[in-house]
């Protein structure tokens, strides 16, 4: 299966929630390079992209500890040579809610698959908002396999992706700089 080329999704607001979830809260402590190869291994990995909405600062404390830590984030995965596409944050009630992510995510997918650009797609989320997309892909020939967290998985992408991968804390701590 190694001929066989894939891309990989990484929703990265959904992965790093599920990996909070975990106690495992620092993304810049994951040694991307490695996680995602031993991910894709029955494949040729030709591309990695994270999915995030692009925090900007109004000016409180809150925001610019997000902005910075995103910088430092985004900085992290040029190293790794993942690259990032970014949505945008909007901030309703004192809270911030990702927009235009899902249709990226969706819409790189689909380019991916009319473009001939890879066979298998690694979907890193449980968004079930994807489901469309995924189900475009699958149609066209191409598998998408569901990367989710066993504790907590979801069964819709279960049962409409190719092939679902339950990640458990042990398969996360081995690619931890802190494990």
């Amino acid at each position: 299966m190694i001929n066989k080329k894939c891309i990989v999704i990484i929703d990265g607001s959904n992965f790093y929630f599920k990996l909070k979830d975990l106690d495992l809260h620092n993304l810049l402590s994951l040694d991307f390079t490695q996680f995602l190869l031993h991910i894709s291994k029955k494949y040729q990995l030709v591309s990695t992209t994270y999915y995030v909405g692009r925090v900007r600062t109004d000016g409180s404390e809150k925001s610019q500890h997000m902005f910075n830590q995103q910088r430092k984030l985004l900085a992290h995965l040029r190293k790794h040579n993942v690259k990032y596409s970014l949505g945008y944050l909007l901030k309703s009630d004192g809270k911030f809610h990702e927009k235009g992510v899902d249709v990226n995510m969706a819409l790189d997918m689909l380019v991916a698959t009319y473009e001939n650009l890879c066979d298998h797609i690694i979907l890193i989320s449980s968004d079930t908002d994807l489901l469309p997309a995924i189900l475009k892909v699958k149609n066209k020939g191409k598998t998408v396999e569901y990367v989710g967290f066993s504790h907590q998985a979801s069964l819709a992408m279960i049962a409409n992706c190719s092939e679902p991968t339950l990640l458990k804390v042990d398969d996360i701590k081995p690619f931890l700089a802190h494990s």
